[in-house]
C-alpha cells in the first residue's frame, strides 16, 4: 500500500502511539572511550525513565562483568521501587540458561535475545544452520519463560540480511511464531540503509507477519538514523531504538532528541517523552560520557536558539516572523541572539534589553559599531562581554566596581599553590591569601574571603573550560570560559590571556562585576542598571 502525499502519511499515524527505547547504556557503551561505571548508569536510567518518561530502557549486555551485574541489579532494585521494572530491559545470547541466570540473578525481567538475522552469520559466525539457530533459540526462550522473563528478539544484521536472503529472514521469523516472543527488533546494525529502503523493507515485514510487533533499531553510519526512524514508523513500526547525544558505535545511533522531535511534529504520533526534560538529560550524559555535543546539535547544542542573523532579530522583535516549530521554551530554553560581525539594531537591543540596560541612539550606535569590529577579528563576544564593551566605548566605569589590582601566584609539586591578591571594591581596598589544588583554586578561595568580609555572595561554578587554538603555539592565547550559576540561571564569562590562569582570572572578575552590578542575564537581580548618557 502506498500514499500519495505526506498528508495521507500523517493523518493514517496521527494519534497512534509510538514506543521509544532508548539503548544509550548498552549500544552507547560502544562509543570509543567510553564505559559508565555502576554509579552513572543508575543515574542515567533514573533520568531516562523518571525525567523523561521513555518507555523503554536497554541497560547492559548479560555475561559482561560483575561489575555490569552489580549496575543491572542497582537499577533494577531502583526501577522495582518505583514500578518501572517493566520497562528495563538486558541483551542475552542465545547460550541456554548462561545469560537468562546472569540477568535473573540481577533482578531483571526482560531479556533482549540476539539472534542472527542474516543467514550470512548464521552460516559463517554460527557455522550452524537456519533449523539448528531455531532450535538453539527456541531452548533459550523456553528457559526464559520458565525464569519469568518476558523476551524480546533481535536479528542481529537484519539489514543486510534482509537485503542478501530474504527468505531466510521469513524462515526464521515464522518458526518463531508460537514462541511468545513480545518484539522482534530489527536493526540497521551497520547503518547501510536508505530511507527508502527501510520503509520498502519494513512495510514487507509488517504486512507479512502481521501478528508480530516489530521495533527498528537504525544507526548513522549515512547520517539518515532520524530519517530512517521516520520511514520505519511510516512502514507500520510502532517502537524505534534510540540513544541520548547519538552515542553508539562508529558513527552512533539515532538521536533520541530528533528521532522524537521529528516523529511527533512530522508524524502527529503520540509520544510518552517530556520534552523539557531533553536538554538537561543529554547535559548529564555528556558528564558522565566525556563525549560533548556541538554546539549546533539540533534541539539541544548550546547554539541552537541563537539567532546571529541581524535580520533574523528584527524579524523576531517585529512579530516572531523567524520562528518554527522547534521553539525553545518548548524544551525549557530560552531564546538569545548573537554578537558579531553579522549584528544588527535588533540583535544588540534584544541582548540589551535581557541586561535591563538602556543606551541613548548615539552610544547604542557606538556600542553597535564596537561589536561589529570584534566580530570582524573573530572574537568571541558574549552577552556579558556588553558591559564591559560599553564601558570601554562610553569609557564610563559604572560597571567597573571591582578591579583587581595585583595578584601574585606560587606554584609548583607537589605543593599547593598560593595566591595573594588586592581586590578594590567600590574604591576600598581588600587583601587576601588563598591556599589551593592550583593557581587557579587557590585564587577563588582568596576571592571567597573578601567577598565574606564584604558580605557578598558568589555564584556556584559549573563548568569550567579552556580553548587555544589549533597549531597554536605556547605563548599562544588562551580562552577561558566559565559557566556559572545564581538564583538558578546561568551565564558564562569569558578571559583571554596567554596565562591559562589568568584567562579565568579575567573570566571571574568579570563575574564579580556582574554579580555586584546585578546584571547578569536571566538572573532575578535586585536592579535594572540604566546608561543614559550623551
Amino acid at each position: 500500500m502506498t500514499y500519495k502525499t505526506h498528508d495521507e502519511f500523517k493523518k493514517k499515524l496521527s494519534g497512534n502511539f509510538i514506543e521509544i527505547m532508548d539503548v544509550t547504556l548498552r549500544d552507547g557503551e560502544q562509543t570509543q572511550g567510553i564505559s559508565f561505571n555502576a554509579r552513572e548508569k543508575l543515574h542515567i536510567a533514573k533520568a531516562l525513565l523518571h525525567q523523561l518518561n521513555l518507555d523503554r530502557i536497554e541497560v547492559a549486555s548479560a555475561r559482561i562483568s560483575e561489575g555490569e551485574q552489580t549496575a543491572v541489579r542497582n537499577i533494577a532494585e531502583w526501577a522495582s521501587s518505583e514500578n518501572y521494572l517493566p520497562r528495563v530491559e538486558v541483551l542475552g545470547f542465545v547460550d541456554h540458561k548462561k545469560s537468562v541466570d546472569w540477568i535473573s540473578e540481577a533482578g531483571g525481567c526482560v531479556l533482549n535475545l540476539l539472534a542472527k538475522g542474516s543467514e550470512n552469520h548464521c552460516h559463517r559466525q554460527l557455522k550452524k544452520t537456519l533449523q539448528e539457530h531455531v532450535e538453539d533459540i527456541c531452548r533459550t526462550i523456553d528457559y526464559a519463560h520458565e525464569k519469568g522473563l518476558v523476551v524480546n528478539l533481535y536479528l542481529e544484521d537484519w539489514s543486510n540480511g534482509y537485503a542478501d536472503s530474504p527468505r531466510y529472514v521469513y524462515d526464521l521469523v515464522s518458526a518463531l511464531k508460537k514462541m511468545d516472543i513480545k518484539h522482534f527488533m530489527l536493526p540497521d546494525t551497520l547503518g547501510v540503509m536508505s530511507p527508502d529502503e527501510v520503509y520498502e523493507s519494513l512495510f514487507d515485514m509488517t504486512q507479512r507477519f502481521s501478528w508480530a510487533t516489530f521495533d527498528f533499531h537504525p544507526h548513522n553510519d549515512y547520517g539518515l538514523g532520524t530519517a530512517n526512524a521516520l520511514s520505519a514508523v511510516k512502514a507500520g513500526v510502532r517502537s524505534v531504538h534510540c540513544t541520548v547525544n547519538c552515542l553508539g558505535e562508529r558513527a552512533g545511533n539515532a538521536s533520541l532528541a530528533e528521532v522524537s522531535v521529528v516523529l511527533k511534529d512530522k508524524l502527529g504520533v503520540k509520544l510518552s517523552i517530556r520534552e523539557s526534560n531533553l536538554a538537561p538529560v543529554s547535559e548529564l550524559v555528556e558528564v558522565f560520557s566525556g563525549k560533548r555535543i556541538a554546539s549546533n546539535t539540533p534541539i539541544t547544542g548550546e547554539d541552537v536558539f541563537t539567532q546571529t542573523s541581524g535580520i533574523h532579530a528584527d524579524g523576531d522583535k517585529k512579530g516572531g516572523l523567524y520562528e518554527n516549530p522547534i521553539y525553545p521554551e518548548r524544551f525549557g530554553r530560552v531564546r538569545s541572539y548573537a554578537l558579531g560581525k553579522m549584528s544588527g539594531k535588533a540583535s544588540l537591543a534584544n541582548n540589551l534589553e535581557q541586561l535591563g540596560l538602556e543606551l541613548s541612539e548615539e552610544n547604542f550606535q557606538k556600542v553597535l559599531k564596537r561589536v561589529v569590529e570584534l566580530g570582524d577579528r573573530k572574537e568571541t563576544i558574549s552577552v556579558t562581554d556588553l558591559p564591559f564593551i560599553i564601558t570601554d566605548v562610553l569609557e564610563n566605569d559604572v560597571y567597573n566596581r571591582i578591579s583587581l589590582l595585583h595578584f601574585t601566584l606560587s606554584t609548583g609539586w607537589p605543593l599547593l599553590s598560593i595566591a595573594s591578591i588586592c581586590l578594590e571594591i567600590d574604591g576600598e581596598q581588600f587583601l587576601a591569601t588563598g591556599e589551593g589544588n592550583g593557581g587557579y583554586d587557590a585564587f577563588m578561595i582568596a576571592v571567597g574571603k573578601i567577598l565574606k568580609e564584604k558580605g557578598l555572595a558568589c555564584p556556584d561554578l559549573v563548568d569550567y573550560e579552556i580553548r587555544i587554538p589549533k597549531g597554536g603555539h605556547t605563548d599562544a592565547l588562551t580562552e577561558a570560559t566559565i559557566t556559572w550559576e545564581s538564583l538558578g540561571k546561568r551565564y558564562k564569562t569569558i578571559g583571554v590571556d596567554s596565562d591559562q590562569v589568568v584567562a579565568a582570572v579575567r573570566a571571574t572578575i568579570k563575574m564579580l562585576n556582574l554579580n555586584i552590578n546585578g546584571a547578569m542575564p536571566n538572573a532575578q537581580s535586585t536592579q535594572n542598571l540604566r546608561i543614559i548618557s550623551n
